[in-house]
């Protein structure tokens, strides 16, 4: 399998996050991409690949324009605006309650009010080679999905920042451009008319739901702790199946806690079966290895060789598929389990 990988990633590289109202080392850091790549490039199943550069219409085929041109400059621009600092998160965030009865809110010029309009959370720090580490993140979908297009069965790209929590004009969970809503849209732009973005990251995908919501030709399928308990919170539930035109092509399945191996299987079983109904011409992959058993900030169960069965699962589907590396948090098993899932589909079902 091809894999593409950039070491732009590294850009991004924050010292701290602000979660649980600590201050405390990032979970998303350099070395996750790292030993990725040192698994894959241990075994001669796997060929890397030097992403090349996309710009960015891609990128606002699929997110607000104001979003790109904010990222590009807004580390700088707080520099010489507000103070100087390593990480740059937001003060305030907006929320259209606060001018409820008023004309419809602008984003505002400045950068600090900015940081609140286009970023969610707390702990998506922007630091001064995020930009282009996000940029370099997509342009390594963009390369993995190219591949696709040509005639590759799949192939892997080792997104570094993530990006399915990034919707269509905010910012966080980790992630600042959305690589698989933006591998998905190019894969309908080459002639795929319908794609599926399946969804198997611990967290809930708020973002590509978010941007596929209301269309009928992009299925999106998720596989993820349940909300009541599991970070975004707010989105993920069963009853989100879709709107207008894309009513039904939304399809959640929350998951308990402990849910092992079997369980698992068992789901995403179904949830393949859901995606054989559709009929799409492409898959996309958002691989989150966050579901193993000692994720540090996930609940779930499953082990190495259990992401080998299910990357089987999923390559029965006989789809061309483009796979953009998610989350998954416990480092020294990172790479070990994103091989084994990998493995799994390469052999496309023998296990």
């Amino acid at each position: 399998m091809r894999v593409v990988y950039s070491p732009l990633h590294a850009m991004h590289d924050p010292s701290v996050e602000l979660e649980s109202s600590a201050a405390h080392s990032p979970r998303e850091n350099v070395r996750r991409a790292e030993i990725i790549r040192e698994a894959l490039a241990a075994d001669p199943a796997f060929s890397f690949v030097t992403p090349r550069e996309f710009g960015t219409a891609p990128i606002t085929a699929v997110h607000d324009a104001g979003l790109v041109t904010f990222l590009e400059s807004a580390w700088e621009r707080y520099q010489r605006e507000v103070a100087v600092a390593r990480e740059v998160v937001p003060d305030i965030f907006y929320r259209p309650s606060m001018r409820r009865d008023h004309p419809r809110a602008q984003p505002p010029e400045a950068v600090n009010p900015g940081l609140g309009w286009w970023c969610f959370e707390t702990t998506t720090p922007l630091t001064q080679g995020t930009y282009t580490a996000a940029r370099a993140a997509v342009d390594a979908a963009l390369t993995a999905t190219d591949l696709v297009i040509a005639g590759e069965r799949a192939a892997y790209a080792i997104c570094r920042p993530p990006g399915h929590h990034a919707t269509s004009s905010l910012y966080g969970g980790y992630c600042f451009f959305n690589n698989a809503a933006i591998a998905a849209r190019t894969l309908q732009a080459s002639g795929m008319g319908k794609v599926t973005v399946l969804d198997v990251d611990y967290h809930h995908g708020n973002g590509t739901q978010e941007i596929f919501y209301d269309s009928p030709d992009v299925q999106y399928v998720s596989l993820h702790g349940d909300p009541a308990r599991a970070y975004p919170y707010y989105t993920g539930f069963a009853d989100e199946t879709g709107s207008g035109a894309g009513r039904g092509t939304t399809l959640n399945v929350p998951l308990a806690a402990r849910t092992d191996d079997d369980a698992y299987l068992g789901s995403l079983e179904r949830a393949c079966a859901e995606i054989a109904a559709f009929a799409p011409d492409a898959l996309v992959v958002s691989l989150g290895l966050d579901t193993f058993v000692t994720d540090p900030i996930a609940d779930l169960a499953l082990t190495t060789d259990g992401f080998a069965a299910c990357g089987a699962v999923v390559a029965r589907l006989g789809l061309p598929t483009v796979i953009v590396q998610e989350g998954g948090y416990d480092v020294d098993a990172l790479g070990r389990n994103v091989h084994s899932w990998l493995s799994g589909f390469a052999l496309g079902g023998d296990l």
